[in-house]
């Protein structure tokens, strides 16, 4: 009895600790999952399913709102994207925030910079406000709410094909597009990475994108929490060498770090 019980103890503390790391509290998980999974929408509706106020399901909703997981509509909420995308919004969350910010504190006024498709690549447009000039070009239409509200930012979004399930821009003609340009730095992402194994993706045509960017870069920098290390995904997108920078949590084992470092890579621990 006495190890069953401890079990199911450490099973919670284990569910609280994951949610902790997503940066949602457990109620704002059930709204997000009843807007995205159920279709259901009003503030009325989800407030009498979860047994709570009206007032406070509108500053759940507005919360939400304000990470890029919703969008808020009269009464409501409607999903932001793609369901694939909002789940991945939704790991990591105080993790990817603190790398974008870092990785915009890279940027300086003037720069020309190159921002690929990626939940924790676009949240670094976010952190942008506050810089004057800066010309970027991107394929990721993840950007667009935080250029609206950015008057320093000069955009050039790339045409292609449009894949909803990582809400960017891919194919011959992006590849094209991107290709007129020449940048300081590109910031890009990746689905796992590894010193033997470099950067990998799940999507042939994004790896296509990536290889772009860095061939049009003066620097490459990689944007991707310490849970991304030992991934391996379908394609090969860039040997480890290839990028100059990378940009990660403190989860990264420090032993990894101090080889990456020994490669020349420089690796900053946010």
């Amino acid at each position: 009895m006495y190890f069953a019980v401890n079990s199911k103890q450490k099973h919670k503390k284990y569910e609280r600790k994951k949610k902790i790391k997503r940066g949602l509290s457990e109620r704002e998980e059930k709204v997000l999952s009843l807007i995205t999974e159920s279709n259901i929408s009003s503030v009325s509706e989800i407030s009498k399913i979860l047994g709570v106020s009206s007032v406070t399901i509108r500053n759940d909703l507005n919360s939400l709102a304000d990470k890029g997981l919703i969008i808020r509509t009269h009464g409501g909420a409607s999903p932001a994207f793609h369901p694939g995308v909002t789940e991945r919004q939704r790991l990591r969350v105080e993790e990817k925030n603190r790398i974008a910010k870092k990785a915009a504190s890279l940027v300086n006024d003037g720069d020309a910079i190159m921002v690929e498709a990626g939940t924790t690549s676009s949240l670094i447009v976010k952190y942008l406000l506050g810089k004057r000039d800066i010309q970027l070009v991107s394929t990721s239409t993840l950007i667009l709410p935080f250029v609206r509200v950015n008057p320093g930012i000069h955009l050039t979004l790339v045409g292609g094909e449009f894949r909803p399930s990582t809400e960017s821009l891919v194919g011959p003609i992006a590849l094209s597009e991107l290709s007129r340009f020449f940048v300081r730095l590109a910031f890009v992402g990746t689905d796992g990475f590894s010193i033997e194994g470099g950067l990998t993706t799940y999507l042939v045509e994004g790896a296509e994108v990536v290889k772009m960017m860095s061939s049009r870069a003066e620097r490459t920098i990689l944007v991707a929490d310490s849970s991304k290390y030992g991934r391996r995904g379908f394609v090969h997108v860039l040997d480890i060498g290839e990028i100059d920078e990378l940009i990660t949590d403190s989860g990264l084992d420090r032993g990894i770090v101090r080889e990456l470092e020994g490669m020349g890579i420089k690796v900053y621990i946010v």
